[in-house]
């Protein structure tokens, strides 16, 4: 998530790709913490972020990758307190050519369940990657890769379509990179989270020990872990899930359990703070929210009765017009997101604000004038009606309040009449990629820790949002800016693609936010673990 603190921000800045070309990446022992074994006693999570699936090629969401990270073990991961890779499970990652990626697995490394973790096992999983290639799944990461070979049982060689990928690296560490057994997961079809759990396929911190889908997961150390993060310091951790957020701050509230993690509301978050009986923790973030239009099925898209791209567009334009991030920020999250107006979140090399200068008052505030200009000139008669879709149980209960604000904003204006509608995760997920929705929310919680991450998902072709946006121009930009070692030029780069995809309006982002959990007063290890990684590994927690 995005800090709403310029100093968390600048923290976040990515390096990763700063020397690629000559990258070597040598294996280190456990980050943060000590080696010693997990404590033997008992923590207990709760959230309302929901799992979609365990499979890593059927889910590209926050809920099921927090599962993911837990579990299964990475070729390269972030270390507690840094956002740069480091090998995991490798021994080594080098280019050993400009188009050539070469993995050595340390030696005997097992799954939970007694099978062999070799090179075998890393080839399955990329390439199950691309054949299932599912709506929901982060295959689209894998744009640069053209074939991956086990040249023995430790060696893995990835061959890149382009040459000094600046990201590839980083997309090891990513929802794309757990690797899994070959001989538990189908090799071109999802695997089922019972089939998962019965089969003990994991080589993470943890072990699944016992499954209640988006009710109660329990978790065991695997004493066999040989990753970067050294032992789990606590044994036996449970994950409590939750659809009413009330209910969460009520728990923790009472000590009923140790951490909140994603996602409360900032009212409670705010009374909280002046709990003793908790702690809340503050970290450095790139969360995002954004305003998702169908380019197929919004208002005069390509696939309605009125299709005029000129006219969609004119519609976009209008909502981004009007939207009023500051009342949002304030008024709905107490400053715990921050207005946002491009699409690379500040504090990212390469971020600039293309959406304030083009939309509004031209300083960030909304211009119903502007707005209504803008429909009349392209022959639209008002008031439109447009369906708009949000999803309050996994971003939130504050969503309600947001995409209320949203509806006002736009329906104040006399321009629109919007139907606005909530869903439950599961089905929204479907509903999103079979063009259900012309427009809807989605929350972006990154993978990695580089401007990249807020452009290849989403405006590639062939993207995770699967909304039939394409600009080959902004394609071809992106494949460039992934490839350019020299960082001023990657950062101009990354700056035109910005400035092409606010003109488009493929998205509206709105907010960025900062990483919050709340503790116990005896809970430690809150700070090693909500860092610039963006991932909340529960092995670095313990209580005192």
């Amino acid at each position: 998530m995005t800090s709403a603190s310029t100093n968390r921000n600048r923290a976040l800045i990515a390096v990763a790709g700063a020397s690629v070309a000559a990258l070597a990446l040598a294996g280190c022992t456990a980050g943060g913490g000590d080696s010693s074994e997990a404590s033997g006693g008992t923590l207990t999570i709760g959230t309302t972020e929901q799992v979609t699936a365990l499979d890593p090629a059927g889910s590209y969401d926050n809920g099921s990758f927090a599962v993911m990270n837990q579990v299964y073990p990475f070729l390269l991961n972030t270390p507690y307190g840094s956002p740069d890779v480091e090998p995991d499970i490798a021994e080594s990652a080098e280019f050993t050519s400009p188009t050539e990626y070469t993995v050595t697995l340390k030696p005997d490394l097992k799954f939970a369940n007694g099978n062999d973790l070799t090179a075998s096992d890393v080839k399955f999983t990329f390439d199950r990657q691309l054949a299932i290639a599912d709506e929901n799944g982060p295959s689209s990461l894998l744009y640069n890769l053209d074939s991956v070979e086990a040249v023995d049982d430790t060696t893995v060689v990835f061959t890149l379509k382009s040459e000094n990928d600046q990201i590839f690296p980083q997309i090891l560490s990513s929802p794309v990179g757990p690797i899994v057994d070959e001989d538990v997961f189908s090799a071109d079809s999802l695997t089922s989270d019972d089939d998962i759990v019965a089969g003990n396929a994991f080589a993470g911190q943890y072990v699944i020990d016992s499954y209640d889908f988006n009710n109660l997961i329990s978790y065991k150390a695997n004493d066999d872990y040989q990753g970067i993060l050294g032992e789990a310091k606590t044994d036996t951790v449970n994950v409590k899930y939750y659809t009413d957020a009330s209910n969460l701050k009520l728990d923790v509230q009472e000590g009923n359990i140790d951490v909140a993690h994603r996602t409360l509301s900032a009212t409670d978050i705010e009374d909280l703070r002046g709990n003793d009986n908790v702690k809340v923790v503050d970290g450095p973030g790139g969360e995002i929210r954004y305003l998702v239009f169908n380019f197929n099925t919004m208002p005069f898209g390509a696939t309605t009765p009125e299709a005029d791209p000129a006219k969609a567009l004119a519609v976009r334009q209008a909502i981004a017009d009007l939207i009023d991030r500051d009342a949002i920020s304030e008024d709905v999250y107490k400053g715990t997101f921050t207005p946002l107006y491009s699409y690379v979140p500040e504090g990212l090399t390469g971020a600039n604000e293309a959406l304030k200068g083009l939309y509004g008052d031209g300083n960030g505030a909304p211009d119903p004038d502007k707005a209504a200009a803008t429909l009349e000139a392209a022959g639209i008669t008002t008031p439109l009606d447009i369906s708009i879709q949000y999803v309050a149980e996994r971003y939130g209960p504050s969503s309600s309040d947001e995409y209320a604000i949203i509806k006002d904003n736009l329906e104040s204006s006399g321009l629109f009449n919007v139907n606005l509608q909530s869903t439950e995760w599961v089905q929204y997920s479907e509903d999103r990629v079979a063009d259900l929705y012309p427009a809807y929310q989605l929350g972006w919680f990154p993978d990695y820790s580089d401007a990249d991450n807020y452009l290849t998902p989403f405006f590639l072709t062939e993207n995770f949002l699967s909304n039939h946006y394409d600009n080959p121009e902004v394609n071809d930009l992106i494949l460039e800016q992934a490839v350019t070692a020299d960082p001023e030029a990657r950062a101009a780069l990354i700056g035109e693609i910005q400035d092409k995809v606010a003109a488009d309006l493929s998205t509206i982002p709105y907010m960025q936010g900062a990483q919050v959990a709340v503790v116990g007063s005896d809970v430690e290890g809150t700070e090693d673990t909500l860092d610039a990684s963006f991932k909340f590994r529960y092995g670095a927690l313990s209580k005192g």
